[in-house]
């Protein structure tokens, strides 16, 4: 559940300061949005996926509506604006790989006069909570967890949407917490908790940390540290939101956490050397051959 976007990612030589103008050296339109892009991505990796999101007048007939019907991915639960358009998100990424974003609501205000989709979550096993309006993702929450689905959490950019009474209701319904480390570091801050003291609610935490990896925090264990896979980093932007996806198509196939984390880690190697999230996802055999060769010792083949 969340965004389906458009997505305009755009490379610059520096951010423009306030009243001035900055060059974009390349700029290209890709389909994104967080939800959008989880979706994608593991049904790609083999999971049954149903997405819902809100999106505008612009998505029926799109590109984008055809990859996801060829892919497979149940779309009859989205949510339709008349009057509006699909969410736009537009990304600017600096030669430090700094990024700013701004991002268009549009067809997302239809959240917010939606029912949850209690029979969408009801045929599921897990729900995955993403980017997304905060009050239509704490309902979505409570339901599916009072239903004994296995929910996960990754607030991302919409973060500061949240209030303290927004995150510490929506994390009570909530199995695993995804974040990054200036995420999960605010998280922390507006509860007042330590990572260990979030594993009091949650089962885990797993926190991604750029080029130097990620962390998988779990109740009654050690943290997990998990290397990042060397290759050369194009484009950023996607590599959170394809690591929980394929990081919850490990888990819900019952492999245990360093396997996951390992996998993860590899799919979001691959994403990273294109433009756009959605445009260098792997099989799932080409990623556990290159996990192979990356941690021989785990004979992942």
């Amino acid at each position: 559940l969340g965004h389906t976007a458009f997505d305009y990612i755009m490379e610059v030589k520096e951010f423009s300061k306030i009243n001035t103008s900055a060059i974009v050296e390349k700029m290209e339109r890709l389909h994104g949005g967080a939800a959008g892009n989880v979706a994608v991505v593991a049904s790609k990796l083999g999971l049954d996926v149903g997405l819902i999101s809100c999106i505008g007048k612009d998505f029926k007939n799109s590109e984008y509506e055809k990859e996801m019907i060829e892919e497979g991915i149940d779309i009859s639960d989205m949510i339709y604006s008349e009057d509006a358009n699909t969410p736009t998100a537009f990304v600017l990424t600096n030669p430090d790989s700094e990024q700013m974003f701004y991002f268009y609501w549009g067809a997302a205000k239809e959240y917010k006069v939606s029912e949850i989709p209690k029979e969408a979550i009801d045929k599921s096993r897990a729900v995955h909570l993403a980017t997304g309006d905060p009050e239509f993702n704490i309902k979505a929450g409570k339901y599916a967890y009072q239903s004994n689905k296995l929910v996960s959490f990754d607030p991302g950019q919409d973060l500061h949407l949240y209030s303290t009474r927004n995150l510490e209701e929506l994390i009570q319904s909530c199995n695993i917490l995804f974040g990054n480390e200036h995420e999960i570091e605010h998280i922390c801050d507006l509860l007042e908790k330590s990572v260990e003291e979030l594993l009091d609610t949650v089962d885990m935490v797993v926190q991604t940390l750029g080029d130097k990896g990620s962390v998988i925090y779990a109740r009654g264990e050690d943290p997990l540290n998990i290397e990042v896979v060397p290759t050369k980093a194009v484009d950023p932007t996607g590599a959170g939101d394809s690591y929980r996806a394929a990081f919850l198509s490990f888990y819900l196939r019952d492999n245990d956490l360093k396997r996951c984390g390992r996998f993860a880690s590899t799919v979001s190697s691959y994403i990273v050397e294109t433009q756009g999230t959605q445009t260098n996802i792997p099989t799932t055999d080409q990623a556990l051959e290159k996990m192979n060769d990356n941690w021989p010792e785990g004979e992942y083949l």
